[in-house]
């Protein structure tokens, strides 16, 4: 996706090959769109029947993904270095993948086709049908009724001889079936509308019967095997049940569960991403979300009560009309949401959470900071930043961020940044026209203000789409000044800003017309290790190709500091340092060859005019 947004960002005409390569791309995404579509919605019979068709599939979309994205050339689209880095690890997955192959069941594949080619008065051996049963995972009345449609479904799409293939899968359901019903000889499979009779599997659904969603393996804690509630990641880079991994560590186990890699921290970080990905799955699927272990507290606390509040009767305040009521109401959420976890739930569980974003237009000044601030302390909780969104707050979150009182501005801001810190809601409030309002904050607002808006600015450009959108908003001229700030506190923010906006295109040309090469190379010489680190990143992006930035920053002295760095630096600096080095060096040797390029072509020059003089001696004489 970063690829993608870079292209949009692109005004230039493309080059032909680059058009040609992204159109094969298009292709090969949508061929493997379908062929995935295919692996979790069809049959698992015929997918084992058709598994080296499948397998040959698979494989040649590889081949293909890998042409295609050998074609672009992304040196011509000049892009940034961390994204031609996820690129080129794409492309060498793709590449490792052609040589790894996975050595199919045998036993699946030669126990289902010796069936699938038996007549129907032969016995199958019992022991076979409850591997085959075990392995396709078709263990109930619910699982053969799923499979006899996506087997129907798909023997009508191959396009085969339709009447031999129906004869013989039918046969080979009803096996299953028999199978079932002596197993659990309760059951009644056939017993459906729509069964054409005795000797046949059912192939046809009714639309409204029940089916169990299977859960996505990467949605199942590896120690529980459960849906998870309350994801988190380890140091290891595994997502694993808070509950569970809990459990595993309390008990004195250093490793991880999963790769047995041994774990340098026991930090856990709350995986909201997949958080989002599994709740979202339960709606479309009609699954009841799991609660999380926050909301589990509940059943703890009155459902309409809050330190003896009573929350309804608070909440239909709002509602009435009444500014005093509406302001007094507002006051009191907001310090009720203040300190306290199991409050931030209760009230928005209430249903605060609307009523409030109805009060951000408001006239009324200290209103509409209630109102903003309840917000901000109610965003803390996890559960409540979807809520805050779904219920169509951002809009007036940023009126307030544009016309409140600074005091509210701030707040706004702070709830901003509060939100971005879930992922996809940094594409959203970034897409809402947010940039623009905070870059005005940072620019003209108190010095709270502009860290909260820097903060709020730093989560929404980890989004690619949002750099071009910063810079264009103005954002470079104002993060510049606060670097300048002598003294300032806010030197790191900025040049963290910074670093991730020089490697846009657009960024890279905004830093660079501001002539800041003399003020990065003091910070790397003086600056603190953080400063050091930052104003290092955004000095390679600033000389990559670039002669003239190259040779300004080593004029200025920057090569000493930048060798102490590469060695004494934190991870990234010493990194960055490096690659800067190299981009001096790799200058250096450019410019040497090319003066002895000049030299040599100015001595055959001296040597091709006094040819003819020599000539014309010789002539004479």
């Amino acid at each position: 996706m970063p690829l993608f947004e870079e292209f949009m960002d692109i005004k230039e005409k493309l080059y032909e090959d680059i058009v040609k390569a992204l159109v094969l791309l298009k292709q090969v995404l949508e061929s493997a769109n379908e062929l995935l579509r295919i692996g979790s919605r069809g049959s698992k019979i015929l997918l084992v029947l058709q598994s080296e068709q499948i397998k040959n599939k698979f494989e040649e979309l590889t081949v293909q993904f890998e042409h295609a994205l050998s074609g672009i050339s992304y040196d011509k689209l000049g892009i940034p270095d961390e994204l031609k880095e996820q690129v080129e690890l794409v492309h060498a997955q793709f590449g490792r993948t052609k040589e790894r192959t996975t050595a199919p069941d045998l036993e699946l594949y030669e126990y289902l086709f010796s069936i699938y080619n038996q007549s129907n008065d032969v016995d199958t051996d019992p022991t076979i049908l409850r591997t085959l049963c075990e392995k396709l995972e078709v263990m109930s009345v619910e699982d053969l009724k799923e499979e006899s449609l996506a087997l129907h479904e798909m023997v009508v799409a191959s396009g085969r001889d339709e009447e031999e293939s129906t004869e013989k899968m039918s046969m080979l359901l009803k096996k299953f079936e028999d199978f079932l019903q002596a197993e659990n000889p309760n059951i009644s499979i056939s017993a459906c509308e729509n069964c054409s009779g005795s000797d046949q599997a059912c192939t046809d659904l009714s639309p409204n019967s029940p089916k169990s969603p299977v859960v996505p393996d990467d949605f199942r804690c590896p120690i529980s095997l459960e849906l998870m509630k309350d994801p988190v990641i380890i140091c290891t880079g595994q997502t694993y049940e808070r509950a569970c991994i809990k459990k595993w560590l309390e008990a004195g186990h250093g490793t991880c569960p999963k790769t047995q890699q041994k774990l340098y921290s026991t930090t856990l970080t709350p995986n909201y991403v997949l958080c989002s990905l599994i709740t979202n799955w339960c709606e479309v699927n009609g699954v009841e979300p799991p609660r999380r272990l926050g909301n589990s507290r509940l059943g703890k606390i009155s459902a309409c009560s809050v330190e003896g509040v009573d929350i309804d009767a608070l909440l239909s305040k709002l509602t009435c009309g009444n500014i005093e009521d509406q302001r007094a109401t507002a006051g009191e959420l907001r310090l009720l949401a203040k300190n306290n976890g199991d409050n931030r739930i209760v009230i928005a569980e209430a249903g605060a959470i609307p009523l409030l974003a109805g009060l951000l237009f408001t006239p009324d000044t200290p209103t509409q900071e209630h109102a903003v601030t309840a917000l901000l302390n109610l965003s803390i909780c996890e559960d409540n930043k979807r809520s805050i969104i779904s219920s169509g707050a951002v809009p007036g979150i940023l009126y307030v961020l544009k016309s409140g009182s600074m005091e509210a501005r701030e707040n706004a801001a702070a709830t901003i940044f509060s939100l971005t810190t879930v992922d996809e809601f940094k594409v959203t409030i970034g897409a809402l026209g947010a940039i623009p309002v905070l870059v005005t904050l940072l620019r003209e607002g108190s010095h709270r203000g502009k860290k909260d808006a820097a903060a709020a600015l730093f989560n929404l450009c980890i989004y690619q789409g949002n750099k071009g959108r910063a810079i264009r908003a103005g954002m470079v001229p104002p993060l510049v000044i606060l670097v300048t700030e002598r003294g300032g506190d806010m030197v790191d923010e900025a040049l963290a800003i910074l670093s991730m906006l020089a490697s846009h295109p657009e960024g890279k040309a905004a830093i660079g017309a501001l002539e800041v090469l003399p003020l990065l190379v003091e910070l790397i010489q003086n600056g603190s290790l953080k400063n050091k680190e930052n104003a290092t990143a955004v000095l390679v992006h600033l000389c990559a190709g670039d002669h003239q930035h190259l040779s300004e920053a080593r004029a200025l002295g920057v090569m000493d500091p930048l060798s102490d760095l590469a060695e004494n630096g934190s991870d990234r600096a010493k990194r960055k340092a490096a690659q800067l080095l190299e981009l001096m060096s790799n200058s250096t040797e450019q410019c040497e060859q090319a003066q002895l390029e000049a030299d040599a072509q100015s001595e055959a020059q001296t040597q091709s005019l006094q040819l003819p003089v020599t000539a014309a001696a010789v002539d004479y004489s």
